[in-house]
């Protein structure tokens, strides 16, 4: 009987550490993972650099005190066991971004961590619990933004044309230019070659006269 519970242990144990070592080969290399935590916090992270997955068994997040502004979409729901996400402490930016997190967090029950996530920015969100923020607001920065975005483009479209313009007009010069020169060129062959034809005739004349 101690033989067959000795067994069981040994069973255990190795199906235990297997399933540690099948966790910690999908977890980020900028984390660190402990069973089913995932601890990401501390760490430097961007929203350019944060982890584009978790563990899918992870339970518990921690993205606290990082240099986050919004969080990818689907980043949260595709952790199905997930409990529980440490957000605080990142400069959080109100604005298209951050409807997806505003989402998130009005699903959530705890209140702690709505509490936590605040707004960095915008200057007039500043302060601003994310999850109580109304959509109009966020939408407002949103058009905002895209008028920003379109004056831009049409800053960029206009100096291409006027680039364009500068350089089809240097090209008509130069070969207006290229133009009178080469007719220049032609009247003063013209005028080289002339005098030349007339001397043999000239010359002629002069044999003829004296021959009389």
């Amino acid at each position: 009987m101690r033989c067959h519970l000795l067994v069981l242990k040994v069973l255990l144990s190795v199906l235990s550490t297997e399933m540690m070592t099948m966790v910690q080969a999908v977890c980020p290399p900028m984390c660190s993972c402990r069973e089913t935590v995932v601890n990401c916090s501390k760490r430097g992270l961007t929203t350019a650099t944060l982890p584009s997955s978790f563990p899918p068994h992870t339970s518990e997040l921690y993205l606290n005190d990082n240099h986050l502004t919004s969080l990818p979409n689907n980043l949260l729901e595709s952790l199905a066991s997930l409990r529980l996400a440490h957000l605080h402490g990142n400069p959080w930016s109100c604005d298209c971004g951050i409807l997806y997190l505003r989402g998130w967090l009005l699903k959530e029950r705890n209140d702690a961590l709505i509490r936590n996530v605040t707004c960095s920015s915008p200057a007039h969100l500043r302060g601003r619990l994310v999850v109580y923020l109304v959509e109009e607001e966020v939408l407002e920065s949103c058009r905002y933004w895209m008028c920003n975005l379109a004056l831009a483009s049409q800053i960029s479209l206009f100096i291409f044309i006027v680039v364009q313009a500068l350089l089809l007009v240097s090209v008509i010069l130069f070969l207006r230019r290229f133009e009178r020169l080469t007719r220049e060129a032609r009247r003063t062959a013209a005028e080289t070659f002339t005098p030349g034809d007339d001397a043999p005739s000239n010359e002629y004349v002069m044999l003829k006269d004296r021959s009389m």
